[in-house]
C-alpha cells in the first residue's frame, strides 16, 4: 500500500505563486509516474502535470509556462511550482502515485486563486 499526503493549498491571489507538495510512504520502490491533478468546480478531474521515473514531464496546456513538476527521490515527494497564477486555477489539487499496476490518489488540497 501506498499513502499520499499533500500540502501547500491555500488561498492566493491572481499572479500569485504556491507550491504544493506531496509525500509517499508505504510500500515504496521507485514508481512509474507521480504527477498532479485537479478538479475543479463542476469540471472533471484534469491532469496537471506529471514525471516519469525517468524524469520525462509532460503538462496541460493551459499551465505550460506557469507551473513546474519536480521529483525528490530521496524524499518520495514530487512538488508542483504554481507561478502566475489565475482564478481559472482554483480547483482542488491531488496527487497520484503510479507503480503498475497500482495507481494512488492523494487526500487533495484545495487551491483558491481570487481576482
Amino acid at each position: 500500500q501506498v499513502q499520499l499526503v499533500e500540502s501547500g493549498g491555500g488561498l492566493v491571489q491572481a499572479g500569485g505563486s504556491l507550491r504544493l507538495s506531496c509525500t509517499a510512504s508505504g510500500s515504496i520502490w521507485g514508481f512509474d509516474a507521480m504527477g498532479w491533478y485537479r478538479q475543479g468546480p463542476g469540471k472533471l478531474r484534469e491532469l496537471v502535470a506529471r514525471i516519469t521515473g525517468g524524469g520525462s514531464t509532460n503538462y496541460a496546456d493551459s499551465v505550460k509556462g506557469r507551473f513546474t513538476i519536480s521529483v525528490d527521490n530521496y524524499k518520495n515527494t514530487v512538488y508542483l511550482q504554481m507561478d502566475s497564477l489565475k482564478p481559472e486555477d482554483t480547483a482542488v489539487y491531488y496527487c497520484n502515485y503510479e507503480r503498475f499496476p497500482g495507481k494512488y490518489w492523494g487526500q487533495g488540497t484545495q487551491v483558491t486563486v481570487s481576482s
